[in-house]
C-alpha cells in the first residue's frame, strides 16, 4: 500500500509542476510518468538500504535518460521531462529542516542536515550531466560508424 501511495503522489507532484512550468498538455502525463519512475527507483533503492546521496544519483540518471528517450519520440524539448520530473527528488524538506535549526540556534543539526541536502542537490545535477555526457558519447560513436 505504502508503494502505492508513493506513486500517485510522485505522478501528482511531477505533473503539478509540470502544469506550473507550462508544459504542453499532450506531455503531462509523460511528465508525470517520468517522475513517478524516477521517485519508484529512489524509494525502492532507499528503503533497501542504499545510501540516499547513490539512490537519489541513480534516479535523476535514469529520470535524464528517459527525458531524452521521450524528448526523441515525442520531437519535445528535454527540458520538459527532465525538470518536471526531477521534483520529487529535490530536498525541499529538508533545506526547511535546516532552515528552521539555524533559527532555533541547533547549529550542529542545522549543519548536518545543510551539508545533506547540498550532498543531494549535487547527486540531482551529476545524474543530470553524466547522462548527458553518455548520450553525446554514443552519438558521437555512431556518427563516426557511419
Amino acid at each position: 500500500m505504502v508503494i502505492i501511495a508513493q506513486l500517485v503522489t510522485s505522478f501528482i507532484a511531477s505533473v503539478g509542476f509540470g502544469i506550473i512550468f507550462n508544459a504542453p498538455k499532450q506531455s503531462l502525463i509523460k511528465c508525470g510518468l517520468v517522475g513517478m519512475a524516477g521517485w519508484v527507483i529512489y524509494f525502492l533503492m532507499e528503503t533497501n538500504g542504499f545510501d540516499p546521496v547513490a539512490a537519489t544519483l541513480a534516479a535523476s540518471f535514469f529520470i535524464a535518460v528517459i527525458s531524452q528517450v521521450f524528448a526523441k519520440m515525442y520531437k519535445t524539448p528535454i527540458i520538459i521531462f527532465s525538470v518536471a520530473g526531477i521534483i520529487p527528488l529535490v530536498p525541499g524538506g529538508m533545506a526547511y529542516d535546516a532552515m528552521r535549526n539555524f533559527v532555533e540556534n541547533d547549529y550542529n543539526t542545522a549543519i548536518t542536515l545543510v551539508a545533506k541536502a547540498t550532498m543531494i542537490s549535487g547527486s540531482i545535477a551529476l545524474g543530470l550531466v553524466f547522462s548527458e555526457v553518455i548520450n553525446q558519447i554514443i552519438r558521437k560513436s555512431k556518427l563516426k560508424s557511419n
